[in-house]
């Protein structure tokens, strides 16, 4: 039921991107695209790669005991986490499995690599919150001087407090849950019960060592900025200049809505959406900020299929090696 859900939701934002681009004119948002070039484009790609790499870095932060020379397995596996929740057809929540196995698969415990990915996802939405704060403030100081575009504002103020009550959500409710589904394991899979227990114990264990837990936080902080800068350095491929301070802005909000969005698989149409409303206010024309959406779609995908393919190469082999060592067993 819930993958026909994620598959009409993709349907009808991917309806609602077209006929944005539509009404904005599909020229003059192609020609922005097509003047970033393949140099650019490429460029655009590494950027995203350096950001993965710092994503990874704070994930590898809440895992303590693991060495660093495992950067390259945390940062594998958020790279498989993002392709998943990019190009396939289910939410976030499908790419955190994906990455959990991605970075099973790297010989990590299973135990602390779940523990360690609650751990990293709320620190994210930690540094999440503090970047959209400076993204509101920037847009209420952006709406006072020139009066334009008051209608945004029950959506940007509502999804800031959606996205603040998930991450409080996510923060307090982490214990709690834990220990229901403990006790639930205990019932129905009593086998289960030394696994729950081993996950909270680590969960545990990490929030104790505040100086990791502070670290995961700035590294995601970094994260969010590197994002966001990429999008300037993309635009500023594609001939349109742009403040600096502006565009983080903008991106710190679009960045709030795809995250509130979450259901929709790749946040598909709303981040039109936002380029198109929220854009002009910061001096981004609608052609641009679609452009530079349809720019971003195309890294996405770029990076997303080739991660997939890799990642379901590896869980075959992996199936062959389980499969030959219980007939061998």
């Amino acid at each position: 039921m819930l993958k026909y859900l994620a598959l009409l939701l993709t349907v009808i934002g991917l309806a609602a991107a077209v006929w944005l681009i539509g009404q904005t004119g599909f020229a003059q948002v192609i020609a922005g695209v097509s003047r970033i070039g393949l140099f650019g484009f490429v460029l655009f790609m590494g950027w995203s790669g350096l950001c993965l790499t710092v994503l990874g870095a704070a994930w590898l932060a809440v895992a303590p005991g693991i060495s660093r020379a495992q950067l390259g397995t945390f940062a594998w596996a958020r790279t498989a986490r993002e392709g998943a929740t990019d190009v396939l057809p289910f939410s976030q929540f499908g790419g955190l499995v994906i990455g959990a196995r991605t970075a099973i698969a790297g010989d990590i415990r299973s135990s602390l690599v779940y523990a360690s990915l609650i751990a990293d996802q709320t620190t994210e939405l930690a540094a999440q919150l503090a970047f959209t704060l400076f993204g509101v403030a920037m847009l209420a100081t952006a709406l006072s001087s020139n009066g334009h575009g008051p209608d945004v504002l029950p959506m940007v103020f509502g999804g800031t407090a959606v996205l603040a009550a998930i991450m409080a959500g996510f923060a307090f409710a982490q214990r709690p849950v834990l220990k229901m589904a403990q006790g639930l394991a205990g019932r129905l899979l009593p086998g289960s019960v030394a696994t729950m227990t081993a996950l909270t114990a680590e969960l545990d264990a990490i929030y104790r060592l505040r100086g990791r837990v502070i670290l995961a936080f700035l590294l995601h902080l970094v994260a969010w900025i590197f994002a966001a800068f990429g999008a300037w350095v993309a635009l500023w491929l594609m001939g349109f200049q742009m403040r600096i301070s502006a565009l983080l802005a903008l991106e710190a909000l679009i960045f709030t809505l795809r995250t509130v969005a979450f259901a929709i698989p790749g946040g598909i149409g709303v981040q039109e959406a936002a380029y198109v409303l929220l854009g002009p206010i910061f001096g981004l024309p609608p052609s641009a900020g679609l452009a530079l959406s349809l720019v971003k779609r195309a890294r996405d995908v770029s990076i997303g299929i080739p991660a997939m393919l890799v990642w379901q190469a590896q869980e075959v082999r992996a199936l062959r090696r389980r499969t030959v060592s219980g007939d061998q067993g």
